[in-house]
Parts: C-alpha cells; sequence; structure tokens
C-alpha cells in the first residue's frame, strides 16, 4: 500500500485520482474545500483551503499530486490584475506551499513522486487564455526546475490536458453542438475525459515511470502537437 497526498481531490480530475488510487488498495489523503463523497477505509480527507489554511501534517508520504487550477478565459482588455494574482496563486503559489510542506517527509517515501498540472494552453497559443497560460507555464518551469532539484531522489512531472469533461469546464461544454465543434479542433475527435487524465497520473506514480522525471506529458488528443 502506497501513501498517495491529493491536494483537490473532491471534484473532475483530481476526484477522479483519488478514486483511482483506492482502487488500487493505496492509502488516499484528500485536502480539498469539499468532500468527495467517497466511503474507503483508506481514504482521509481534511477540509483545507489551499491558499489560507495550513496543511496537515503527514508522516508517510510516497506521492503527492496537486490538482488545484482555474478556467479564466476573458480578453486581455478585460482581465484584471487581479485575475493574473489569483490565478498565480491558486495554480503556482499553492503548489509551492505543497511541496515545501511536505518534501522533506517525501524524500523518505517508496519511489517519492510529484505530480503538478498545466494546460495545452502553454504550448500552443489559443485566445482568451492569457492569465491561465501564465500561471500554467510557471508551473511548467517549477516542474523541470525541481525535477532536476530533486533528483535522483523525487521524480517530478506536469500533465497538460486540454479541455476534459468536468464540472469546471460544464460552462464551455454546455451543449452538444459546442462539444462537436471541440472535439472536432483535436486529431482524435473526441473530448478528453477525466479518467484519460487520472491513468496518466496512476502511470507517473507508478514504478512503470521509474525512469521518468521532468516532463510535461500532453494529454491533448494530438491538439499541441499535429495538425491534420
Amino acid at each position: 500500500m502506497k501513501n498517495i497526498v491529493v491536494i483537490g481531490g473532491s471534484k473532475g480530475i483530481g476526484r477522479e485520482i483519488v478514486n483511482s488510487q483506492l482502487e488500487k488498495g493505496n492509502k488516499c489523503y484528500n485536502f480539498s474545500r469539499t468532500e468527495s463523497g467517497f466511503d474507503n477505509q483508506n481514504l482521509i480527507e481534511v477540509k483545507v483551503d489551499i491558499l489560507s489554511d495550513d496543511l496537515p501534517e503527514i508522516e508517510n508520504i510516497d506521492s503527492v499530486i496537486y490538482c488545484p487550477g482555474s478556467i479564466n478565459l476573458k480578453p486581455i482588455l478585460q482581465l484584471k490584475e487581479d485575475d493574473f494574482i489569483n490565478d498565480f496563486n491558486i495554480n503556482v503559489l499553492g503548489a509551492i506551499k505543497t511541496v515545501k510542506t511536505y518534501l522533506n517527509n517525501l524524500k523518505k517515501g517508496d519511489d517519492p513522486s510529484l505530480i503538478f498540472f498545466s494546460t495545452v494552453a502553454v504550448g500552443q497559443g489559443m485566445p482568451f487564455h492569457s492569465s491561465v497560460s501564465v500561471a500554467k507555464a510557471g508551473i511548467e518551469g517549477l516542474t523541470k526546475s525541481l525535477a532536476a532539484e530533486l533528483a535522483p531522489t523525487v521524480r517530478v512531472n506536469c500533465i497538460a490536458p486540454t479541455i476534459t469533461r468536468t464540472d469546471m469546464a460544464q460552462r464551455i461544454l454546455r451543449n452538444e453542438k459546442i462539444e462537436e465543434n471541440i472535439a472536432n479542433k483535436h486529431p482524435l475527435k473526441k473530448i478528453c475525459e477525466a479518467k484519460d487524465i487520472s491513468d496518466m497520473a496512476d502511470f507517473l506514480i507508478s514504478t512503470n515511470a521509474k525512469n521518468i522525471t521532468g516532463q510535461i506529458m500532453r494529454v491533448d488528443g494530438g491538439m499541441s502537437t499535429l495538425k491534420i
């Protein structure tokens, strides 16, 4: 049994990751503003606001997965400085706070690893994504810097999804026609599901990925690299 810390594991991709790890028999700590709704003896949940609350102390940790993010899509002239600050705080400073809280104990874990989340919009310029792209580009830089700093002890990787069917994305994927249009912009012609992303997270914290670190894993239906 491994000990997995998930920040923001109550909804969307984070919830799918928690569910998958519990199904594998691992012990999960979910620190989020809401509860996941799972009833499992291997799950410990504490309500935490990553920006204002202290994170609980944990002695035994094998992997830390930082899931909080934002979808704040506006034209640049409609974005305020506070939008950039808020997106940076939740995406980057929350991740840094998590690392600083748990790193010393994580280093003692079994094949310890860290996972962060970026977005396809960092690798491929998209209109109205300036605030979230700035924040997630910071996460990609943090991934590579920490991977170098913490090698060979802790592996550090980042997952960069395209838009994924979650509660957060509902206001974008609001009807079948819009879903179809967005799907057709991807080479694989489909909308990404939360399980697609959790499967990548499962892989990255497993021994199957023991030689992978410092990577940005682009789970985006080919959008960032293919034009067909």
